[in-house]
């Protein structure tokens, strides 16, 4: 009976996979009634509070260019920070004309909500998710043209909001690669190699997002359990790669049916935690699970996981990603931005976004907070052993507790993958 009963509360989590409803709901607003008269279902009281809200419209936006970028690499693993160049982007439209404004805005579902002072709220929002204990380094930058002369009614409220001041380019493009990898150096505190791309021809708008981060499980790994295990990169490959183990260890669990897929959450410090999206098998598609996430759908998960004990295996990672992500803003409704913007209010120029670069580094190992698990984290009774192994690719989603902001993402096919 007790194995049913677990059946149906993972069963249960079925009702957070309305995909259809919330893709088009970003703001988690109330739902339209439907055709019986039945009655709306009332907003969460969670996403009333302006940076939680603001955090989940720029974190829709992330999984938006997320399956953008997972679409262009089938075959890759995908690691991204969109809260990086969604805040470039948002920046940016500090400097647009109402025509510009609303493009960019409509892409971070700024529409969406009624808030007088979205970039106050991100002001507040950028500073929740960088806070020291977040272990989170995070920074945007906007670059432009050689002897452009910028208005300061524009670089003030940038600086205000934002933290940054604009930069312009030399017109040496050895000078300005070493310029913006000392500025990334300088705000990633060395995490981040320094690029080996050359600066880009041409340059009139150049965006730059960079994150890094090392995450502390709130419960650490023994070292000693650590072993070299198979990871079924499909049916038939497989690929020997660090595994870290517990045998007991606290996580927050279910299965949805409708995605074929178990999810588990593990809890690291500063209020952050990691979810994952296993597949139960390792040739499986996973564009389903993909379609499915939305800032609503996660926050859902989040209510409703159980906690539960389990063995665990889950592999050491340490990914980087250093490329463009022009292309794909472009296919997200954006393209107006590299054709004929309207930014007078940045200079009496003509300008044009050019090009999106995106740095990125992420790691998880043994390391923690504690060698037991937190005691007010009571697990379900089971009458069966579970296991979570994530030995085949998977999808998992770095997450801010306090905001519901979605600070990494990625798509790991391959654990050695770089």
């Amino acid at each position: 009976m007790q194995v049913l009963v677990l059946l149906l509360w993972m069963g249960a989590l079925l009702g957070y996979g309305n995909s259809q409803n919330v893709a088009n709901n970003p703001e988690g607003s109330p739902a339209a009634p439907d055709s019986t008269g039945e009655p709306v279902e009332e907003e969460d009281p969670f996403f009333k509070v302006p940076v939680n809200k603001l955090a989940a419209a720029v974190s829709n936006f992330g999984y938006d260019l997320y399956r953008m970028r997972s679409s262009a690499s089938p075959a890759a693993n995908v690691l991204l920070s969109p809260l990086s160049v969604a805040t470039a982007l948002s920046a940016l439209s500090l400097g647009a004309e109402q025509r510009t404004e609303s493009v960019i805005h409509r892409a971070l579902y700024y529409d969406l909500i009624s808030n007088p002072d979205i970039h106050g709220t991100y002001k507040e929002l950028l500073a929740t998710v960088t806070a020291p204990e977040k272990n989170l380094k995070s920074a945007s930058r906007i670059v432009f043209e050689r002897k452009l002369r910028i208005k300061s009614s524009f670089v003030a409220p940038l600086e205000k909001s934002y933290g940054t001041r604009p930069r312009i380019l030399t017109g040496n493009p050895r000078m300005d690669l070493q310029e913006i990898n000392n500025w990334v150096q300088a705000q990633m505190k060395g995490k981040i190699a320094r690029s080996t791309r050359e600066m880009p021809s041409d340059v009139s708008i150049l965006l730059l997002g960079v994150a890094y981060f090392k995450g502390q499980w709130v419960t650490k790994f023994d070292s000693r359990e650590t072993s070299l295990q198979d990871f079924h990169l499909d049916e038939e490959r497989t690929a020997k790669v660090p595994m870290m183990s517990d045998p007991k260890a606290i996580l927050r669990y279910g299965l949805d049916s409708d995605l074929n897929c178990k999810i588990a959450q593990l809890l690291l410090t500063g209020s952050m935690s990691i979810i994952f999206f296993l597949p139960l098998t390792a040739t499986q598609n996973l564009t389903m699970i993909e379609e499915s996430l939305t800032s609503e759908f996660i926050h859902d998960i989040d209510r409703e996981l159980k906690t539960v004990q389990a063995v665990l295996t889950i592999p050491k990672l340490k990914l980087s990603y250093e490329g463009q992500v022009t292309k794909s803003l472009q296919e997200m409704k954006l393209q107006s931005l590299f054709e004929s913007p309207d930014f007078s209010k940045i200079t009496g120029k003509p300008v044009k976004l050019t090009e999106v670069e995106h740095r990125a580094g992420f790691e998880w190992n043994e390391e923690g907070a504690g060698n037991s698990p937190n005691p007010s984290l009571q697990p379900a009774r089971l009458t069966f052993p579970l296991d979570y192994h994530l030995n085949r690719p998977f999808i998992f989603v770095l997450r801010d507790t306090d905001t519901g902001a979605l600070l990494f993402i990625g798509k790991i096919l391959d654990p050695r993958g770089t």
